[in-house]
């Protein structure tokens, strides 16, 4: 918890921000969001994993961010905030869960602009090859940037910091005219292509049919290849509601509106690429290159290796054989910089409001929430793109970053639904310009639709979510514990330093496991076994992994407890659900479907897997509490106190 004093410090920033975004403004900051590098990219990428039945997981994918973004509208029309999405688990359940959500959302939003920049460097590769090359990595073999492509995507990332320098009134007017073509171009794409479409390449039985790689990977293809990470960007008008003329009424119509359109334009997309496969014109590109032969039709798995892989859709219009399509994928090759730059320069606004929303939760310190003479956060713009950079080097491509960022994203994503209900438990009088229908059962929905997408990333990319969920730990030790816990600044040093140190040999051991084999078909999940180890061995060495992870994470977390003064100590019991909710889903990934002993096998895993986001649901609901913060906005924004009794009892629907 943090003072009354410094909540309405943080209330009075909030209201020096320019509230100059429309609607229109919100939902072109979401469609120029969800339109980005994914429709260019993620197509391919989906079919190598999933094959035809890909077009199936952008419609499931697209329905679970709806029902996300469902209980965001609520939220975001009761409270709307600039960097909403990491206030409100700290406004729901205090310091703990707000702070690891935070932590784990600033990961995933400050990295965006680095695989935009990535998408405009891959499609140039079209026309000059230098900038990419292809190697093997531990999700198979992938194209990733050469060093000119990386200078140059260091380029792109500065243009898009002083695109955001110069204030939000240029950057929403600016954004509507970009968003219009991000849209105009690939709707015009996915009409032109059904003029060439094979119906055969969805139904052919030597391509493996519909199913080639059976139903499991349907459900990787949604977090791994892109598909999650192309709705994501409805999250914009949420972040953004601190900027906007309306914000109770306009940010949660352009949230559901933007995902709609998404829905349907991504689906149609899937739809005439595949039909638009043409066998060939495709040529296999080996490590060094260089082309080593056609490609077998029907090898979907292959595609990514292909020379359609740094530009799918420019590829299929070019090898139609018919003058106008080969024509329009000059406009391709131009909104290969248009639409990823779009993104960019946008998540580069998302990235410093998430910045800005930990300073102003207290978690970093204060001067992330100083503007400038423009009205934006300019501390924390130069942060976000500092921590852009750093991402770019140790993830030079596209296909690496995506399901990283999309796991990261969609884990924070889990507390939609539950601050909807806590807040009707603890804020039952505050004015809901959208109102949620039937919220008891849209709200675990949301949660499950979450943890669900986590659970489909597969072990490997669970592991390195997790650790690095957990690698912010020692931050808030060490900085939020003296300054609002009441925990010795020596002490709470002490305990940071240690936990890295073994958090580090516990990782280093958990990536030999990973590492000792992947599966080509479906990349990421650990499928074989090396060094001759039978898989009980390995399955010892997994068990040792999670218990030692589960000992330090929740030892620190009661150590920390304990330490912290009795009266705020509640900020840290209410946050033990998520540290069980991480370890849960790093146990059932290694044992499920998508791990390497596959003792749930699908679709019994998915079960499972929904039983566990229920449990945790409720508790997570059962953890949230009344928190002063809230209480300071319900004071401050003027609303009237609940009825005696009523501010502790749960709303219906």
């Amino acid at each position: 918890m943090t003072s009354s004093s410094g909540t309405t410090g943080t209330i009075e920033s909030d209201r020096k921000l320019r509230r100059e975004l429309t609607f229109r403004d919100l939902l072109m900051l979401s469609l120029g969001g969800i339109i980005g590098s994914g429709w260019l990219f993620a197509v391919l990428a989906a079919n190598a994993d999933a094959g035809p039945a890909v077009t199936v997981s952008w419609i499931i994918g697209g329905i679970l961010v709806l029902f996300i973004a469902l209980n965001y509208a609520e939220v975001s029309g009761m409270i709307p905030r600039s960097g909403a999405i990491v206030r409100y688990p700290h406004l729901s359940h205090g310091s703990y869960t707000g702070y690891i959500l935070g932590w784990t959302y600033m990961l995933s939003a400050v990295t965006v602009p680095t695989i935009e920049a990535e998408a405009v460097v891959g499609y140039a590769a079209t026309y000059v090859p230098s900038f990419t090359y292809t190697t093997s990595t531990l999700f198979g073999p992938v194209t990733v940037l050469s060093a000119s492509g990386i200078a140059l995507a260091l380029v792109l990332l500065v243009f898009f910091f002083f695109l955001n320098f110069y204030g939000i009134r240029f950057l929403g007017r600016f954004n509507q005219y970009i968003t219009w073509w991000k849209f105009i171009i690939p709707a015009l794409t996915f009409i032109l292509l059904f003029s060439v479409f094979n119906a055969s390449n969805f139904t052919n039985a030597s391509y493996g049919g519909f199913t080639p790689f059976g139903w499991g990977p349907v459900f990787l293809a949604i977090p791994t290849a892109g598909i999650v990470f192309s709705y994501l960007g409805f999250r914009q008008a949420l972040e953004y509601g601190g900027e906007a003329k309306n914000p109770q009424k306009d940010v949660p119509k352009a949230t559901i509106v933007s995902v709609l359109i998404g829905i349907g334009l991504y689906t149609l997309l899937q739809i005439a690429f595949t039909g638009s496969i043409n066998w060939s014109h495709i040529q296999l590109v080996n490590s060094a290159g260089s082309i080593i032969g056609p490609i077998r039709p029907g090898d979907w798995a292959a595609l990514k290796t292909s020379t359609w892989a740094s530009g799918p859709f420019y590829n299929a219009l070019k090898s139609s054989g018919l003058s106008l399509l080969a024509a329009f994928a000059v406009f391709l090759l131009i909104d290969a910089w248009v639409s990823p730059s779009g993104t960019g320069w946008v998540y580069m606004g998302t990235g410093t409001r998430t910045f800005y929303g930990l300073g102003a939760d207290g978690y970093f310190p204060k001067w992330f929430t100083k503007l400038s003479k423009y009205r934006i956060p300019w501390i924390s713009l130069i942060a976000a793109l500092i921590v852009g950079l750093i991402f770019l080097l140790p993830f030079p491509s596209w296909y690496l970053l995506v399901g990283f960022i999309s796991s990261a994203t969609v884990f924070t994503y889990v507390m939609g639904g539950v601050a909807l209900q806590v807040f009707r438990k603890t804020a039952p009088t505050m004015k809901r310009p959208f109102r949620l229908p039937g919220a008891l059962i849209l709200a675990p929905i949301g949660f499950v639709a979450a943890s669900m997408i986590v659970y489909w990333s597969g072990i490997t990319l669970v592991i390195f979510l997790v650790y690095a969920i957990f690698a912010g730990l020692p931050l808030y030790i060490i900085l939020y514990g003296p300054a609002k816990l009441g925990i010795k600044r020596g002490v709470a040093a002490a305990i940071g330093i240690v936990f890295w140190i073994v958090l580090g040999v516990l990782f280093d051991y958990g990536y030999g496991i990973i590492t000792l084999g992947v599966s080509e078909s479906t990349p990421g999940v650990v499928s074989s076994i090396g060094n001759g180890m039978t898989a009980a061995t390995l399955d010892g060495r997994f068990l040792l992994f999670f218990v030692l992870t589960a000992i330090l994470t929740l030892g620190t977390t009661a150590i920390i407890h304990m330490l912290t003064d009795r009266e705020k100590r509640k900020e840290i019991s209410s946050g033990y659900w998520l540290v069980a909710f991480s370890l849960g889903m790093l146990f059932l990934s290694y044992f499920g479907a998508f791990g390497y002993d596959t003792v749930v096998p699908f679709p019994w895993d998915n079960v499972v897997a929904i039983v566990l986001g229920i449990v945790f649901y409720i508790a997570a609901v059962m953890s949230g509490y009344k928190t002063e913060d809230i209480t300071d906005i319900l004071a401050t924004e003027g609303v009237p106190a609940p009825a005696v009794g009523a501010s502790e009892a749960p709303e219906e629907n």
